[in-house]
């Protein structure tokens, strides 16, 4: 076992909970762990249905962004499968997951994407929020047993080539595909856009 993987195991203990753990806490992990994710969908649509030109691009931008990360992990559990810890026999496990690849979280990488894409272009509040709210989520799901540590770290990595990758892509062409999908979006509700429950 070569030192990173020592460590990345080590550290996994130090976090994972025991069956000595309290019952309440681990409801806590297991929700956060499977449910504060669709924080991510509602905020990107609060900020598509707020209006504003800029925050429509930059959540579209996300999204985008966030699409390519998961991609690039397919292409990496595809080339170097990691087993996850209940794979490996290692700690304890309280949550149900497939025994799929582990590096880098898909969850962690959604967060990193959507976080880093907010906070680049200006929306620092709801940035700020989404980094908060992947914290926790990668502390619950090596806590509650489903990931290791370093899985979360290559999430970090991962989006940051997806964001780095997409950039002169979205420069030349961001503005004219938020423009295109505002006007699919119009068209498509344009009943409840013309009663004023959806904006314009």
């Amino acid at each position: 076992m070569n030192t990173l993987e020592a460590f990345n195991q080590t550290l996994f203990l130090a976090i994972n909970a025991t069956p000595s753990t309290s019952a309440s806490l681990l409801d806590v992990a297991r929700l956060i762990a499977d449910y504060v994710i669709y924080l991510v969908p509602l905020s990107l649509t609060a900020m598509w249905l707020s209006g504003d030109a800029h925050r429509r691009e930059t959540a579209l931008h996300a999204c985008c962004a966030a699409l390519l990360a998961l991609g690039i992990n397919q292409v990496i559990g595809l080339l170097w499968p990691h087993p996850r810890p209940f794979v490996l026999g290692i700690g304890y496990t309280f949550l149900d997951h497939a025994p799929d690849s582990s590096f880098p979280s898909d969850h962690g990488t959604i967060f990193a994407c959507v976080a880093l894409t907010l906070l680049l272009n200006g929306v620092r509040r709801l940035g700020v929020a989404i980094v908060l709210a992947g914290l926790a989520v990668a502390w619950a799901r090596v806590f509650v047993g489903v990931h290791f540590p370093l899985d979360m770290v290559g999430a970090v990595v991962v989006a940051s080539v997806a964001i780095c990758l997409l950039a002169p892509f979205w420069q030349l062409l961001g503005t004219s595909a938020t423009r295109g999908l505002v006007a699919v979006y119009r068209r498509l509700l344009a009943w409840p856009i013309g009663r004023g429950w959806l904006p314009l």
